[in-house]
């Protein structure tokens, strides 16, 4: 059972059930446990065709599989270094299994070589061996752990960027769980102001937090504090970013483009900007130069360390909740799209029964 979203109407979707494809040689099959759903993967949507996410797991003409996070085990392998019962963690769809055609394999895990995933960044063709599941480890990794690779990296550039001269950091959406880990960085870092725009409804939540300095809502980006600024976009809404650079104008020194929250404003861009022109920050590629300076092993390490403190804190705030089925599954991914999910609950999902 696979669940596919229309790709020129991404509200839109329906539910395929095929026969499972015979294995050809070299190949494994993945039985999908369970996912991690967030508004970043409403932003792998929005973006699927600019950053190729919808290579990922081929679908008809004119239909997608969404990309998400979660835990995977070998039921059934044709090549002779992946036994069955391996467990991984990974990028996987919306959908019960998974073909896969594992390549590059080591103690850590091995790499989906498809041709169909050749154009996608390493980090997306990834499968880390796991050991047995550990249900509370298991949600916060899937919901939160890629979420926070992005944040760390977002905020790694910025940094060593000496903050291009800002004195203030604007981060829309910022209830989201990738903006909160962003600000989390920051705010432990210092050196700069944060400060948090989001729907009026979300302000006591982001404000519980206490990671942003200034908590804001929409509308009222004229009066948003600081003298130079960075804005992390997080929204994608064309409105809020219009708003965020009349206020800073020529101070707006950097414009990073991470997400898209705001479904129905997607793809509007303001014309003539004041400020820095809107940027999109791919982490992979962040990935790519701190793996060359600080080693894979370093890197992992670092990104490890934070961590294994944001994690709790995290998880702290968001309550987890658990659903099974394609039915549920379809209507968390609705709620998601349609800007009805409560960003204090963290979505657990899995395709088969409970």
């Amino acid at each position: 059972m696979d669940i596919h979203v229309n790709r020129s109407d991404l509200g839109a979707v329906k539910l395929v059930d095929s026969a499972p494809a015979p294995l050809a040689e070299g190949q494994a099959r993945l039985r999908i446990e369970a996912f991690g759903l967030s508004a970043n993967n409403i932003t792998y949507t929005l973006m699927g065709d600019a950053m190729r996410y919808w290579d990922a797991f081929p679908a008809p003409e004119g239909w997608g599989r969404v990309p998400v996070w979660g835990f995977a085990s070998v039921t059934e392998s044709r090549h002779p270094d992946i036994e069955p019962g391996t467990r991984v963690f990974g990028f996987l769809p919306m959908s019960e299994e998974l073909v896969v055609t594992p390549g590059r394999i080591n103690e850590r895990g091995f790499a989906d070589v498809a041709d169909h995933r050749s154009r996608l960044a390493g980090a997306y063709n990834r499968y880390q061996r796991v050991g047995p599941p550990d249900r509370e480890a298991d949600a916060r990794r899937m919901l939160l752990s890629p979420l926070f690779t992005t944040s760390f990296l977002a905020d790694d550039f910025l940094a060593d960027a000496g903050w291009f001269g800002a004195d203030t950091l604007v981060i829309s959406s910022a209830s989201a769980k990738t903006a909160l880990g962003i600000a989390w960085c920051a705010h432990r870092r210092g050196g700069i102001r944060t400060v948090a725009l989001t729907a009026a409804a979300n302000i006591a939540f982001v404000e519980a937090r206490g990671v942003y300095d200034t908590v804001a809502a929409y509308g009222d980006e004229a009066d948003l504090p600081g003298t130079r600024a960075i804005y992390v976009d997080v929204s994608g809404s064309a409105a809020v970013r219009t708003a965020v650079h009349d206020r800073y104008r020529d101070d707006l020194v950097h414009d990073m483009i991470l997400g898209a929250t705001h479904v129905d404003e997607i793809g509007r861009s303001a014309a003539d900007l004041p400020g820095a022109r809107p940027t999109m920050f791919f982490a992979p590629d962040r990935i790519t130069t701190r793996s060359r300076e600080w080693g894979t092993d370093g890197f992992e390490a670092r990104v490890d360390a934070d961590w294994s403190e944001f994690a709790p804190w995290a998880g702290a705030a968001i309550a987890l909740e658990y659903a099974n089925g394609p039915d549920a599954v379809t209507a968390a991914y609705r709620a998601l799209f349609e800007n009805r999910a409560d960003p204090a609950v963290g979505l657990i999902l899995s395709m088969h029964p409970a």
